[in-house]
């Protein structure tokens, strides 16, 4: 039955079910947000001082009141056009009032009004975009013609947006520097450093992802990478080259090392073994002073040189071999691409991988380890080579780390680096590549640039500060995310293995007894 064709009553109490929901929810985000938002405390002489901000409280309160009621409408009650239009238009309305009356005492009303309902529009259409597209609508048919030409189509959308980005990150040194003169090398270090969790990514998807192993201890293999190289170029003089390789063989052979403990482990309390992991590499760098120094870290670690050329000033650099001026910007465009090209091999080795008898043995890992041995494939062997291959790539990006910051120390790999590398995982897609290169983008680029939102300040006022509540508007956007798409933003992945010629043959051979 179509929602046209639903009695009026049963459409008004859907309605004011969906209205109930969102109250219940404004209403918890009241309580919990009170003592957050609504009131502050700041050291003053004699004691404390209270402030309140009852317009960033209400901001709040407001924010999830229709917010659930659109999630209601739009995805889980599915209510209909006229419903949706009427709760859109007055949550754009709602938004652009709300916005003038927090400004409206420093002079900006107008123009708060107009950026609180564009805002509040792109939002709504937004969620009708992909409301429309779960649901199907114009889209079926596509959707068919597209899944029959053996394509599905959020395979051409990955594939074009995967071209897309590896265009778009070649040239984005020069672009920075061409674009954003004065701050070239606050986004390139950005980029650098989003690069870096990309690789990170890739490598823990091999474990998570593909093996279908829970490793809440990847950051001990970032680590080891890290030391590695720090250490062979402080007592042997290695440059970066030399211990790069060596750097990923040995936490190669620590992924091996965690891998034979844990061969009979799965779900939860191979998570907590691999968490144990983690914490043991980390104590033991911070305590093993004669070898490591300690929690002083080490310093001095030699920066990556090109052919032999170094990237300083004056006579013998880089800029001097080929005559052309000095800019300290030249030294963060080529690590930008040392890490690019790094995250290229390992994105290569990975999908080549697939294809091979190894990835599909991941695979069969991940769906059921009990088929996977009744099928004759080597558990023990596929579960090592998951967590030493995984653990090599963790390897390289801890050298590149090290070169990098040219400083690292034990606070460097705490438990909160391995918890953002598996929710960029998790959050981008389980095995999904170009997953986890979006929420890689949107989480540490999402992170680093709430720190910059200026114009916030026009529509809370000039005592909101960002960077106060970037890790909470974080949260929330994740929150969201996960809402909309609970297996990640890439949840559907082409499978290894297809047999492709299987259907076609069945119709040719039913075409040929017919026609006997």
């Amino acid at each position: 039955m179509s929602d046209a064709a639903l009695p009026t009553g049963f459409a008004v109490a859907r309605v004011a079910a969906s209205l109930r929901d969102a109250a219940v929810a404004a209403g918890l985000a009241a309580v919990l947000a009170f003592f957050f938002l609504a009131l502050r405390t700041d050291i003053a002489t004699g004691g404390l001082t209270i402030t309140t901000r009852w317009f960033l409280f209400g901001t709040a309160v407001m924010l999830v009141f229709f917010g659930r009621l659109l999630l209601n409408l739009f995805f889980f009650k599915r209510g209909t056009g006229a419903e949706r239009a009427v709760v859109a238009g007055a949550a754009v309305l709602a938004a652009g009032i709300w916005s003038a009356i927090g400004a409206a005492g420093f002079g900006a009303g107008l123009r708060s009004m107009l950026i609180g309902m564009v805002a509040a529009a792109i939002v709504v259409a937004i969620l009708a975009l992909v409301s429309h597209w779960r649901g199907g609508g114009a889209q079926a048919a596509g959707d068919k013609a597209l899944k029959a030409a053996g394509m599905p189509r959020i395979s051409i959308l990955t594939s074009w947006l995967g071209k897309a980005l590896f265009a778009f990150a070649v040239i984005l040194p020069f672009f920075f520097a061409y674009f954003f003169p004065k701050q070239d090398r606050q986004y390139i270090d950005l980029a650098i450093l989003i690069m870096t969790y990309i690789m990170l990514g890739w490598g823990l998807n091999i474990v998570v992802g593909l093996a279908g192993l829970l490793d809440l201890g990847y950051v001990a293999f970032y680590a080891v990478g890290a030391y590695s190289f720090a250490l062979l170029a402080q007592n042997f003089g290695f440059g970066f080259w030399l211990a790069l390789p060596l750097a990923g063989i040995l936490a190669g052979c620590w992924g091996l090392v965690l891998g034979f403990p844990v061969l009979r482990l799965r779900g939860d309390y191979l998570a907590i073994v691999t968490l144990a992991f983690g914490e043991i590499i980390r104590v033991v760098l911070l305590n093993w002073y004669d070898f490591t120094n300690g929690p002083d870290g080490i310093s001095g670690i030699p920066k990556p040189t090109l052919f032999g050329l170094e990237f300083k000033r004056g006579e013998g650099g880089f800029a001097d071999f080929f005559g052309i001026a000095y800019d300290p910007i030249q030294r963060f465009i080529f690590l930008y691409y040392i890490i690019f090209c790094l995250a290229l091999l390992t994105n290569f080795v990975t999908m080549r991988l697939r294809k091979l008898p190894v990835g599909r043995a991941w695979e069969a890992l991940r769906e059921d380890e009990i088929a996977c041995r009744s099928l004759g494939i080597n558990t023990t062997n596929t579960k090592l080579t998951a967590f030493a291959i995984g653990a090599m790539f963790g390897g390289f990006a801890g050298s590149f780390f090290a070169t990098r910051q040219g400083f690292i120390s034990p606070e460097s790999f705490s438990f909160l680096e391995s918890a953002i590398i598996l929710a960029i995982v998790v959050l981008g897609g389980l095995g999904s590549q170009i997953g986890v290169v979006i929420s890689s983008v949107v989480m540490i680029g999402g992170i680093e640039l709430l720190r910059n939102i200026g114009f916030l300040k026009q529509v809370f006022g000039p005592e909101f500060e960002p960077t106060q509540y970037r890790m909470l508007i974080f949260g929330l956007a994740m929150v969201l995310i996960m809402v909309w798409k609970p297996r990640g933003l890439i949840s559907t992945r082409e499978p290894t293995a297809v047999l492709k010629e299987r259907k076609r043959i069945g119709a040719d051979m039913v075409a040929q007894g017919e026609g006997h």
